[in-house]
């Protein structure tokens, strides 16, 4: 028994000879060092609930490691329950919680993408090289996608990535202990006034353009959200205007899909049109306060915006950056606000929605990063220019983010509509050399997979779902006849698996078992069918509903890879 275990006071019954309770301690014990070390690294910051997840990333960042005597020392510093804390910070991947008795985890942790674009250019054999070869005081370890799919494959040394990675040149950032973000040039505050910037957010706030004329732009371009649901963007700032307030703003940049990289792209090279975007749609709703919500795989867009915030003048609402730590589901709207608040990110149940009772039970305007990077171009150019772009009859412009078989991945923009052929030949210089169409995903990882066949649909809104598809965020992966299919869906039903919150049955046991089934060379595709059907009518939100699009897809439109099901035909 340690010290501080000895001094806990031994109570004593009343009554016939006076016996002593058992010696033994009532709840968990503060160990003092771990206590002081707490109160010395949180300093003069609040103690609220809703800073939990940054305190802990404090300790993570500072310990590499989460032990539990730090645990509970956090818990008591916050007079919070042991449990609340150490249920959050399990939730997260990115906190590496050492239980009692575990041994300590390595200083220095690489972390291998193997989402599907990593895993078709060589991740698995990567991971396994690495672990053979990085020696000790280094954990590698499997990671899901951080975002940067057109360099793929890629690993992370610390909180630095390593782009189209092989063993040489992630042991070298090793060997240079070079493990911090790297952020590129971007357009800086004065940069961005001096091309006109917030001239449009000092019309707002002067009267000089009505609010109402500004939510009529939006709706004649027919804005929509650009984060995958696609609702029509003015009708939402309506829907939050309409409830009483007092009011919140969020920003989901929690952009987990496998495949999808465009909000890094734009808030590493232009943050300021997000932000003027941001402080428009706060005063839209009066909101006195907005959350950013990045996450954690975007360290350098952190810091790109920490700073940038610093420079806007005082005045108009107080914006709050927040960390996520490794979590797809809080790229689902309830979930993001779950977590905001410094808990799991369990999706809640609807209704009421967000815009009734949202972040801390108040009305809340949720938007993606791309949505309101928009909003000063439409309004300044007009509705008329942004619904000028479009093919195939489509309005507006779409960012694909766009990797695999192709010789020029990236974020390309594009119009509306265009048709997956065109997407390759047009903006991605073609196919990559040695490489033919075979299938794409035209949404990411939930939004289905088509065979090169269906070449000619439209990749917007409204387009693809009569195919059991839909374009979501527009992360299109293309595989080529070098790629096989059924283990491409299998990466994606074991992506769902992995990031599966586990609070409804549905989705924590059914992505488990389909992962199972499709690992069998014979799919038993009736057995697949009734649990793809389940999970779509049973789970909470929208990743279990979702999981099964490329399984079905792969079932309906692949029949050449179930010779058994053509001869029962």
């Amino acid at each position: 028994m340690s010290g501080h275990e000895q001094t806990i006071r031994i109570f004593e019954h009343p009554g016939a000879g006076r016996r002593k309770a058992k010696a033994t301690p009532k709840g968990r014990v503060i160990d003092p060092q771990a206590a002081h070390e707490i109160e010395t690294l949180l300093g003069s910051r609040p103690r609220r609930r809703d800073l939990l997840i940054e305190y802990l990333h404090l300790i993570q960042d500072t310990c590499k490691q989460i032990s539990a005597v730090h645990l509970a020392a956090l818990a008591d510093e916050m007079k919070l329950a042991f449990s609340e804390v150490f249920e959050t910070a399990t939730f997260y991947a990115h906190f590496d919680v050492v239980k009692e008795g575990d041994p300590a985890i390595p200083p220095l942790t690489i972390r291998v993408c193997d989402s599907l674009t990593c895993a078709m250019l060589g991740a698995e054999r990567l991971l396994a090289q690495l672990q053979e070869t990085a020696g000790p005081g280094v954990r590698v370890v499997r990671a899901p996608c951080v975002g940067r799919c057109d360099t793929a494959p890629v690993a992370e040394v610390g909180h630095n990535f390593v782009d189209h990675a092989n063993v040489q040149n992630v042991l070298e950032t090793v060997r240079r202990d070079d493990t911090h973000a790297h952020v590129p040039q971007y357009v800086e505050y004065e940069e961005y006034v001096a091309r006109g910037g917030y001239q449009l957010l000092q019309r707002l706030r002067s009267g000089a353009l009505a609010t109402e004329d500004l939510l009529k732009a939006l709706d004649d371009a027919s804005l929509r959200g650009l984060g995958g649901a696609g609702f029509p963007t003015g009708r939402k700032w309506r829907s939050v205007l309409s409830v009483p307030g007092p009011r919140l703003m969020a920003i989901n940049g929690d952009e987990g899909e496998p495949g999808t990289f465009k909000d890094r792209y734009y808030l590493e090279r232009d943050p300021h049109r997000f932000l003027e975007g941001t402080l428009i749609g706060a005063h839209v709703v009066e909101a006195p306060d907005v959350y950013i919500y990045i996450r954690d795989e975007y360290p350098a867009v952190r810091e790109i915006l920490a700073r940038e915030i610093d420079k806007l003048p005082p005045g108009g609402p107080v914006l709050h950056l927040r960390r996520g730590a490794g979590a797809y589901i809080c790229g689902e709207e309830s979930s993001l606000l779950e977590s905001i608040e410094g808990k799991r990110g369990y999706p809640r149940h609807k209704p009421p929605y967000p815009f009734q009772v949202g972040l801390f039970g108040r009305p809340t305007l949720i938007n993606n990063v791309e949505t309101l990077f928009w909003v000063r171009d439409i309004v300044e150019q007009g509705a008329h220019w942004w619904k000028g772009h479009g093919r195939n009859d489509r309005v507006g412009l779409r960012s694909y983010s766009v990797s695999g078989r192709v010789k020029q991945p990236g974020v390309k923009l594009a119009p509306a509509g265009v048709t997956i052929r065109e997407l390759i030949d047009e903006f991605c210089g073609g196919m990559a050399d040695g490489h033919t169409l075979r299938a794409y995903l035209p949404g990411g990882a939930s939004g289905g997979i088509l065979p090169a066949a269906m070449d000619d649909i439209p990749l917007d809104f409204g387009t693809l779902e009569k195919y059991g598809c839909f374009i979501g965020s527009a992360a299109v992966v293309i595989l080529s006849d070098q790629d096989d299919i059924k283990q491409a869906a299998l990466n994606l039903m074991r992506f769902f698996e992995d990031e599966s919150c586990g609070q409804c049955t549905p989705c924590r046991v059914g992505t488990q078992k389909a992962a199972l089934l499709m690992s069998q060379d014979d799919w038993d595709q009736d057995l697949l069918g009734e649990l793809s059907q389940a999970m779509r009518d049973a789970s909470i939100c929208g990743l279990g509903q979702a999981a099964s699009n490329p399984l079905t897809s792969v079932i309906r439109y692949f029949t050449e890879l179930f010779p058994a099901r053509e001869r029962a035909q």
